[in-house]
């Protein structure tokens, strides 16, 4: 596995998270418990901070403002292309930053668009991020794949592997 680290990785991080889209964010309910639920990403921004509208009255808003901690995880099966991010939310009422990302595809949520009584943001920062994808494209990697079934070898630089951790900005 070949591995990418620093500006390198952070800036394939953040391609990634802004073309994957849909994420699974995952949080900690009161007993305890890791619940997941699809969120759409708006943007991942040049701190690394990653945002996304929510409705403030959500159970996910009461979860995040019980423990901060979350998860994020972008799968492109297809692509053979993933993400995982732990970091920490936090929910933010800026109509500016609002307005920067507001779309109408947005409308299917939020019917009142901007106006929606209870619309709010979700920021995540990241605290590490990874992600993994194929080194030299998916043919090369389904062809090395192949090659090991045969051989019974193990595929070398199948896929690349970027980490950042302890608050690089991303």
């Amino acid at each position: 596995m070949s591995e990418v680290t620093g500006t390198e990785a952070a800036g394939r991080i953040k391609e990634l998270v802004e073309d994957i889209d849909f994420t699974m964010l995952t949080t900690v309910d009161a007993g305890g418990n890791l619940v997941g639920r699809p969120m759409s990403t708006r943007q991942m921004d040049d701190d690394g901070d990653i945002w996304f509208f929510t409705s403030d009255h959500s159970k996910k808003v009461d979860e995040v403002q019980a423990d901060h901690d979350v998860s994020l995880s972008y799968v492109d099966a297809k692509g053979m292309r993933f993400v995982s991010v732990a970091g920490t939310a936090r929910v933010v009422y800026d109509e500016a930053k609002m307005k920067e990302l507001y779309t109408p595809s947005l409308d299917i949520w939020f019917e009142d668009g901007l106006d929606t009584p209870d619309i709010a943001l979700l920021c995540v920062t990241p605290v590490t991020a990874e992600f993994w994808e194929p080194a030299q494209g998916k043919i090369v990697m389904a062809a090395k794949m192949v090659k090991s079934l045969v051989t019974r070898d193990t595929p070398d630089d199948t896929m690349a592997h970027g980490r950042l951790t302890g608050g690089t900005a991303i």
